[in-house]
């Protein structure tokens, strides 16, 4: 087993006039879903797929509940889950209020486990994925 990487072309933001280079990127082929998680899960051990969906359905609601009170996950060698925010910028401390939080999102940073897989993949080069047709509003298409 690979990941499927294609070949794309990008520009320098910054160096617009420049030629663009070839870089790597990564291509998803295929999901793994909640009830295959969970069909996958039951056939390596004891518990049923309905324990195992109980147990990280219970496992997601906890996530949600600390995540909203600021808390830090910690799920040992799997990784961190935080709350992570972006925001504008004010004068002064005091000008500063929370209004100016934007773009709030959860950071993932894996643990040993998924650091350690990062170091053993194997890569193998596909064809560029086609990209999906744009159709402009009031065409009737």
């Amino acid at each position: 087993m690979a990941v499927k990487f294609s070949v794309v072309p990008r520009k320098n933001p910054s160096k617009m006039s420049e030629p663009a280079k070839f870089y790597a990127q990564a291509q998803g082929y295929g999901e793994m879903s909640f009830d295959l998680i969970c069909k996958d899960v039951d056939s390596r051990c004891t518990a049923t797929r309905a324990d195992v969906a109980a147990v990280l359905n219970a496992v997601i609601t906890t996530m949600e509940i600390s995540l909203s009170k600021g808390e830090i996950i910690r799920l040992g060698d799997f990784g961190t889950f935080q709350v992570a925010v972006s925001s504008g910028g004010a004068a002064t401390e005091k000008e500063f209020h929370s209004s100016l939080i934007k773009r709030p999102r959860i950071s993932f940073r894996p643990g040993k486990l998924l650091t350690t897989l990062l170091k053993t993949l194997e890569y193998s080069q596909v064809a560029k994925l086609p990209t999906k047709a744009v159709v402009a509003e009031g065409t009737g298409a």
